[in-house]
């Protein structure tokens, strides 16, 4: 990372900036302007999202805003209501309130003496979200858009459902916020209304993941904030970007195809990170990019992104199994348009233990069937991994001795994939509620298995995520399973192999009760994207080295530490995976504020005992400035019985060393086929 201190344009920094909105409540942000602004107006480019401007995303903030600001843009950071200084309480994400606040920032921002009128909006994930949330309602303030691993379609690729299956990731996020919105407002900026605030959010935000468990298909809930829903209503540009890594990448795809000649998409190796920080490497010079199109869009400066491919994506090296890369070897590869005339789908029948690489289907027909353990999906990994930790996938062959598997023969020749594989089956099962799991995994010559990438469905969602229904016993179905986009070369001499499970704990919450998949094979067969490798992806133009502003000078006081362990209880038979994410303490030099944030998770079963399974999590988070200090700690408890969720969760607040507030909640949640 290079860091940059030389800008075109002085940078002046406004902190805090108090924006109202017409109900009264007003939104704490900190403002960068370029010299001179106010008597030679600018675009502004704002960034909207929960994660505390003052000792939350700050450092981050500081490479970011001040890097845009000299380079001529008024850049803004601000606060959602109910986080951080902001006032108000946050009750969920991506609420009709959040949208409204948003549209009346732009509009705030529009009519300031040092902005010109145009507006464009940036933002990972939350900011991501929101950025295209607003952009498909119009606002005609905002210009041009920059979303960092975001979705399109709230309900089937987020971090709360994947194919109608449970993700664990919903209660990992849900107690992340659970903790996020504890903490109070900064009492040298709000002033002694901070107590008062502090406990109208404690009592308040409310438990959101019990919301989220009782809408487990598509509704009106999930179709608001869900663009996918009418494409045509965002008009303005879109860079989309995301990571193979991360959880977000499928949406970068659709976005590109249902927007076009609108969007830009850009999916490197990386994970839930800004491509100038991504891990894993190469890290790109992500905020050039934006620059380029923030010129284009906002100044209306050509800065050729227009005649930029379609879509760009760095087309992955084989690799050995490991928990954390420091870096994915590889090549960018582009595409003028998606979906691509330049990839081809092979259709690879299943046989028993084989997939037919010639594309030969038997005319005789097995049955062949599989019950996986409970703990089969161990080492699986996150959904969306941060780079926190090693909370990539593992080498999948512990998980394949649960697993129903087919391998192809060596291949003779190199095979290049990009898109979403997909699966077609013909199965029975033989209980009214089943998942299966489908894993594609490179398997190099000394047998280590990669997984590539891979898809869950939830087999009562066959027909529709909004009218699930019950499996018949031994019926047979036909289903697809759409496994995640990638870009990956499989290498002369190894072979792919694709695995079926019945489950994938403690990425996604089991069915109900065990279940026996029985797979019919003639009617059966993977469905690969291949792309053979294309001239004109030689002469690609490089990015840029990364850089940004400097970030803001921080003293570590305590170590953090970051992990996984899975632990096997033998003389129990208990099963556990241990999460640690714990970031030791620093403090912010600018501010003063010590910041401790400590997050332990733990997924444990017993046996194959289904109503043994336990999601677990307790968070601690602390402030402190002279004399004046907070701590917070938040516990989530999710257990399941064949008909329900069983959701405990406890919220204890202190000041100093007094507990100031203390809640529980124990909510009961029917399972509607989940």
């Amino acid at each position: 990372m290079r860091v940059v201190t030389d800008f075109p344009h002085p940078v002046e920094c406004r902190d805090p900036v108090w924006i109202p909105m017409d109900d009264g409540v007003e939104l704490c942000a900190r403002l960068w302007l370029p010299e001179g602004a106010e008597q030679a107006p600018v675009p502004a480019i704002l960034e909207y999202i929960p994660y505390r401007l003052r000792d939350g995303s700050a450092r981050r903030d500081a490479m970011h805003h001040p890097y845009f600001a000299g380079h001529g843009y008024a850049s803004l950071r601000v606060d959602l209501r109910g986080s951080g200084d902001s006032g108000g309480v946050l009750t969920d994400e991506y609420l009709e309130q959040e949208l409204e606040d948003g549209e009346a920032i732009l509009r705030w921002i529009a009519a300031q003496p040092w902005c010109g009128g145009k507006v464009g909006m940036i933002g990972i994930s939350w900011g991501g979200f929101n950025g295209l949330q607003l952009a498909a309602r119009r606002p005609p303030e905002l210009h041009a858009v920059v979303s960092v691993c975001s979705t399109d379609d709230r309900y089937a690729d987020d971090v709360h459902y994947m194919g109608g299956c449970l993700l664990g990731d919903n209660l990992s996020w849900a107690s992340t916020m659970f903790a996020y919105n504890s903490l109070p407002p900064d009492p040298t900026v709000v002033g002694e209304a901070w107590r008062e605030m502090w406990h109208r959010r404690l009592e308040g935000s409310g438990l959101w993941l019990s919301t989220w468990l009782e809408h487990p298909h598509r509704d009106g809930y999930w179709q608001h904030g869900s663009i996918c829903e009418d494409f045509s209503r965002v008009q303005v540009p879109v860079l989309a970007a995301s990571g193979w890594a991360d959880g977000y990448s499928n949406a970068v795809k659709r976005l590109v195809a249902n927007l076009p000649d609108l969007c830009k998409g850009l999916i490197g190796p990386w994970s839930h990170k800004y491509p100038h920080l991504g891990e894993p490497g190469p890290a790109i010079g992500f905020l050039q990019e934006c620059l380029r199109w923030w010129d284009q869009w906002l100044k209306g400066v050509d800065r050729g992104v227009e005649r930029d491919p379609a879509l760009r994506v760095w087309m992955q090296d084989s690799m050995p199994p490991t928990t954390r890369y420091g870096c994915r070897p590889g090549r960018w590869v582009a595409e003028p348009s998606w979906p691509s005339p330049n990839v081809t789908h092979w259709r690879l029948p299943l046989a028993p233990g084989r997939l037919a690489l010639d594309g030969a289907r038997s005319d005789e027909e097995s049955a062949l069937s599989v019950q996986s353990p409970l703990t089969c999906g161990l080492f699986a990994g996150k959904w969306c991994s941060y780079a926190a930790g090693p909370d990539l996938a593992h080498d999948q062959r512990e998980e394949d001795g649960g697993a129903l598997i087919f391998d192809t023969p060596p291949l003779e020749a190199t095979l290049e994939m990009m898109g979403a594989p997909e699966l077609e089956l013909e199965l029975a099962a033989d209980r009214p509620v089943a998942m299966v799991a489908v894993r594609l995994s490179d398997v190099a010559p000394d047998d280590k298995a990669t997984r590539v990438t891979y898809g869950l469905l939830n087999l009562t969602h066959r027909e529709s995520h909004e009218l699930p229904s019950v499996l018949e016993a031994g019926h047979r179905y036909r289903v697809r399973v759409k496994l995640n986009d990638v870009a990956q070369v499989f290498p002369r001499g190894h072979r792919l192999r694709l695995s079926l499970s019945t489950s994938y704990w403690p990425l996604a919450w089991p069915p109900p009760e065990h279940v026996r998949l029985t797979v019919f094979d003639k009617n059966s067969a993977l469905h690969l994207p291949v792309r053979p490798p294309r001239d004109e992806d030689e002469h690609l133009a490089p990015f840029a080295e990364p850089e940004a502003a400097p970030s803001i000078d921080t003293t570590r006081l305590e170590p953090g530490h970051h992990n996984w362990y899975v632990h096997r209880d033998l003389a129990e038979d208990l099963s556990t995976l241990e999460v640690i994410n714990d970031n030791g303490r620093i403090r912010l030099e600018d501010s003063g504020i010590e910041v401790a944030t400590c997050a332990v998770e733990t997924y444990r079963s017993r046996d194959d005992d289904f109503s043994s399974l336990e999601g677990t999590t307790l968070w601690e988070r602390s402030l402190k400035r002279d004399d004046w200090e907070v701590r917070t700690v938040t516990r989530t408890v999710l257990t399941s019985t064949a008909g329900e969720f069983r959701l405990h969760a406890t919220l204890d607040a202190y000041e100093g060393e007094q507990r100031v507030y203390s809640r529980n909640w124990d909510v009961a949640i029917p399972r509607r086929l989940v």
